[in-house]
């Protein structure tokens, strides 16, 4: 296989798949409240497992295994962790055990909010 043709397939490969796992949506009118969860939770093991496997351990690799490098590492878990909680603070959301809003009351505002934030923390690590 020619260069070429890899570096084709390597950049329409990902965006392939991409509309592939978004064909669902077009045929789907609603979705029980069980499927969203099982959905949600897939999608949090998934990027938990990117998260351990694409960030964490080539990072402690990147630093040569020191332990200055899981040093480097664990501030930056922490402060990653700490942003979300910031993040959680003062972003709209629901408590669900005691039924009570926090942040913006508009529920469109809030969705709109809790994209804006997702994509912003998504970036974060890649730069």
């Amino acid at each position: 296989m020619s260069k070429d043709l890899i570096i084709a397939m390597g950049l329409l490969m990902p965006g392939i798949t991409t509309a592939l796992g978004a064909v669902p949506v077009f045929f789907t009118r609603s979705i029980s409240r069980k499927w969203l969860d099982a959905l949600l939770g897939f999608a949090a093991g998934v990027m938990l497992a990117a998260t351990a496997f694409s960030l964490i351990l080539p990072s402690i690799e990147y630093g040569g295994g020191t332990a200055i490098a899981v040093l480097v590492t664990a501030v930056g878990i922490i402060v990653g962790a700490l942003l979300i909680d910031l993040v959680d603070h003062f972003s709209p959301h629901e408590h669900l055990l005691n039924k009570h809003h926090e942040g913006a009351v508009n529920t469109s505002l809030s969705k709109i909010w809790l994209f804006i934030i997702a994509i912003t923390i998504h970036n974060i690590p890649e730069g």
